[in-house]
């Protein structure tokens, strides 16, 4: 109790991973993780900052939010951090019009911007979309270019739904940067500047703010690395490895995030 009590000194916030943490997905829309629904209720009753934080990029945020609300969840728009509306700010900014690399269901994200005459590539999880065809396309415009730009909406490895594992979009990533001799700017876990603007919408430092992930690299690793602490939750995509990962030791594991809620609660008013 005494090591838990330390570990969790002084949390005011609480970055939460969706996929694999609340639920996970598949078939229907997928299933919530038993519990929590609840634990999701229980840490927004209480005095802690809440912020949700997906690297999803086969769902429009409006899309996921809408899913997530009706498996019961308390959650609006407002309150979670998205890799595609954070490139599409990125492209603006930078005068950037992108080929699509990307799944139907995130698409719409993408309306307001322009498109034509493509000066880079955005890759994201595209499911059956990533043919060779599509692949080589995207290859093709990069290779093109005099300065090719490349960016992933996250470098997941795997993730999981009801079904078993599936492979992510950051195998695709390297392939193209393995192709085309360039690196990947990654929007998404585990950049540091994903985690800070999820912060600084909760108005919470990184030393004062937990992660609640099931991803070692991408949510513990990449949350350790802005100066937060990190808790793995064992659903979702958590292999029994990932606690003896070469690099990457967690602040804490718990068999859930209703287990995680019940230790923050506990202890991180005292």
């Amino acid at each position: 109790m005494a090591a838990w009590a330390e570990r969790l000194a002084g949390v005011r916030g609480v970055l939460l991973d969706i996929s694999g943490v609340l639920y996970d997905s598949g078939s229907g829309g997928g299933t919530a993780i038993a519990g929590s629904v609840e634990a999701v209720a229980r840490l927004k009753r209480s005095p802690l900052k809440v912020r949700f934080c997906t690297n999803e990029s086969q769902k429009s945020r409006r899309e996921l939010v809408g899913l997530l609300q009706r498996l019961g969840f308390d959650i609006s728009e407002e309150e979670v951090t998205a890799p595609a509306p954070a490139t599409c700010q990125i492209l603006k900014e930078r005068g950037l019009r992108p080929h699509l690399l990307v799944h139907d269901g995130v698409r719409s994200e993408f309306d307001d911007i322009n498109m034509s005459n493509p000066n880079c590539v955005v890759i994201a999880d595209a499911g059956e979309s990533f043919s060779y065809e599509n692949m080589n396309r995207a290859f093709q415009v990069l290779m093109e270019l005099e300065n090719p730009v490349l960016i992933s909406l996250g470098k997941g490895r795997y993730y999981k739904e009801t079904s078993g594992l599936m492979l992510d979009v950051g195998g695709y990533m390297k392939a193209l940067e393995y192709a085309c001799g360039i690196e990947a700017e990654v929007v998404g876990k585990p950049s540091p500047e994903f985690f800070k603007s999820a912060l600084q919408a909760i108005g919470v430092e990184a030393h004062q703010a937990i992660m609640i992930g099931d991803d070692i690299v991408g949510d513990v690793g990449g949350a350790q690395q802005c100066g937060m602490r990190a808790l793995q939750v064992r659903t979702g995509k958590f292999r029994p490895g990932d606690e003896h990962h070469p690099k990457v030791k967690a602040d804490g594991y718990v068999n859930n995030l209703a287990e995680a809620v019940d230790l923050l609660l506990q202890h991180t008013d005292k």
